[in-house]
């Protein structure tokens, strides 16, 4: 079995947020970036296949070269090779056509990618790249069986769990769940030197037009400060849930 795992590269969640060119554009001057957390699950998970049924597992990351140490670490945690789509990722479409062409190629059986990034939370990456190749797809999905070209998996609903059958090929949109948090990789020195031998091949993107662009970002608003109340004040409690807060 050829699997594909799609990894964004996402600001960690401690850095500080900014903008530049009137808040048009993200600003990642000091900014540290991670293998998004989707992602990771579905990695950690590729890896089980990996060493369980002896399945090929490669990553692949839509992005300029500041993406390479992340397909790195995605390498050290395990994966076999690494592809790097030679372009900026700024549109779900866009990205969802690059990475449809590097499925495509390979001729993968399964592909794994996160359910959404935690940078742009646009959930739209994973259908997308199923529709494009036409493969069945699953979102939500916090297990995943397989079984020859037959896969088993249950995917979050609302208000419960839903198991699905479907057949490979496949697209899956996975999220926490689809390991324990506790199965997590971290890769260590072994697999860190072992993954500067593995080969990172770039390639060039389709010729694709983004469908949409960022006009502007907003900060949230900051939070007020804290009003601490004695305890025996409960008149002082009352006034300021109700003209204050309006809560009650």
């Amino acid at each position: 079995m050829k699997i594909l795992v799609c990894i964004s590269h996402v600001p960690d969640t401690t850095s500080k947020i900014n903008f530049t060119e009137g808040d048009s554009r993200f600003d990642t001057t000091g900014v540290q970036f991670v293998i998004n957390p989707n992602d990771e699950f579905g990695l950690t998970r590729a890896m089980w296949f990996k060493e369980k049924q002896g399945a090929s597992v490669d990553v692949v990351n839509v992005g300029g070269p500041e993406t390479e140490p992340t397909l790195r670490k995605a390498l050290a945690i395990g994966a076999d090779s690494a592809i790097r789509v030679n372009t900026e990722a700024t549109d779900g479409f866009a990205v969802a056509k690059q990475l449809a062409k590097v499925a495509q190629d390979g001729g993968y059986d399964l592909v794994i990618a996160g359910r959404e990034s935690i940078d742009y939370n646009g959930a739209m990456v994973p259908g997308m790249l199923a529709a494009i190749i036409d493969a069945n797809f699953v979102s939500n999905c916090i297990s995943l069986e397989i079984d020859g070209t037959n896969a088993k998996a249950v995917r979050e609903i609302d208000g419960g769990k839903e198991t699905v059958s479907t057949m490979l090929p496949l697209v899956i949109g996975g999220q926490k769940g689809l390991v324990e948090e506790s199965d997590l990789r971290i890769p260590n020195m072994r697999g860190i030197m072992m993954a500067r031998k593995k080969p990172l091949t770039v390639v060039e993107p389709i010729d694709v037009s983004a469908e949409t662009k960022a006009v502007s970002f907003i900060k949230p608003i900051a939070k007020s400060e804290v009003i601490l109340v004695d305890a025996d004040n409960i008149d002082e409690l009352v006034n300021l849930l109700h003209n204050e807060a309006k809560v009650i």
